[in-house]
């Protein structure tokens, strides 16, 4: 096993600079997940991690290696891609084992560690099947299969679940994280869907643009995010925001909105009279009354069993409010909800950091 270390990395295409300077420590038997939007760079950090895609300046250490001009072989490390590459005329055995095979190692010294891959990811009643006839997931458990096998020193993903159905993408995320209890190898793993980031990680990475804008455990993103960009990536629904004025004085900080509707504010550093932004998750609201609550006028009703989803506006600003009770108000309905202040978080509304 290896940890990795990324120090001032960039990768540039002409004048384009697609990543900007890349500092990441990533310790040995990590599950790191880096996260973000379409375009981000997560994708080609984890390229040029693998050495399909020359740096452009900075260090690359896997392990005690300076890995910027070594080969994608030279590196010991094994990657998962997004379609399974698999060779349709070859049975499950044949593909997991096409790697030591290629590096002409002998088939009794691949037989072993095929049957031990395919224990781990339940895969011996299928190992005498071709590709089509394997369902998705256990494709995919074949392409993780030839990874194993290679017993490298860190496993790269890159959004291996993105092309399964939901209900297999939930299954997958079980298979992987158990994976990597079983093996404790390091692992970097690219996703743009944050809730695989959130049950995934030990650590996550979020970027945007190019770089990151926070490193940490996924409640740590969770409770105390960096900036607004954070607060609304993470979250599923995700966090909704208020505009208004701070006010402080006696007894606790309240937010003055611009139609001078007054709302709880969570602990700033936000002077009295600046402007901010509040944030507020939809699973944060409670049902008020109309004496200590504030107004929350209803647009959509969305029952799914579990949770009630109401959409609607506070004070204009459009919201979502998550219950774990049934509640049934109808469109244009006034409910009056209140929020503990210490959920809500207060942004800056030029930088988007947190005050």
């Amino acid at each position: 096993m290896a940890g990795l270390q990324v120090k001032a990395l960039q990768k540039r295409y002409g004048s384009a600079v697609i990543l900007k300077g890349i500092d990441l420590d990533v310790r040995d038997g990590e599950f790191v997940v880096l996260v973000g939007p379409s375009g981000c760079g997560k994708s080609t950090l984890l390229r040029m991690i693998a050495g399909l895609d020359e740096i452009s300046d900075g260090e690359l250490w896997i392990g005690s290696k300076l890995a910027n001009k070594l080969s994608p072989q030279q590196r010991n490390i094994s990657m998962v891609f997004q379609s399974y590459a698999l060779f349709p005329h070859m049975t499950t055995r044949a593909n997991i084992g096409f790697g030591p095979r290629m590096r002409g190692e002998s088939a009794q010294s691949i037989e072993p560690r095929v049957k031990k891959a395919a224990s781990v990811l339940n895969l011996h009643d299928y190992l005498d099947r071709y590709p089509r006839q394997l369902s998705g997931g256990q494709r995919q458990r074949v392409a993780m299969g030839r990874t194993i096998v290679r017993q490298p020193e860190l496993f790269l993903f890159d959004e291996p679940l993105s092309n399964l159905d939901a209900k297999l993408r939930v299954q997958m995320r079980t298979e992987i994280k158990a994976l990597h209890q079983d093996l404790k190898t390091t692992i970097v793993y690219v996703t743009h869907d944050q809730i695989e980031a959130m049950t995934m990680a030990d650590r996550i990475v979020v970027m945007n643009a190019g770089h990151i804008e926070q490193v940490g455990t996924p409640l740590e993103l969770y409770d105390r995010p960096a900036n607004r960009f954070v607060a609304s990536f993470l979250g599923s629904p995700s966090m909704g925001f208020i505009p208004g004025t701070a006010e402080k004085g006696d007894g606790a900080p309240r937010l003055r909105t611009r139609n001078g509707l007054l709302l709880p504010m969570g602990d700033s550093t936000a002077a009295s009279g600046q402007a901010v932004e509040i944030g507020i998750r939809p699973e944060h609201f409670i049902v008020g009354d109309a004496q200590t609550g504030f107004p929350f006028v209803v647009g959509v009703v969305e029952p799914t069993g579990a949770e009630t989803h109401l959409f609607g506006t506070i004070d204009g600003t459009e919201m979502r409010a998550v219950f774990r009770e049934r509640l049934s108000p109808q469109p244009g309905e006034t409910l009056y909800l209140d929020v503990n202040r210490a959920n809500v978080h207060v942004f800056d509304p030029q930088s988007g950091a947190r005050l």
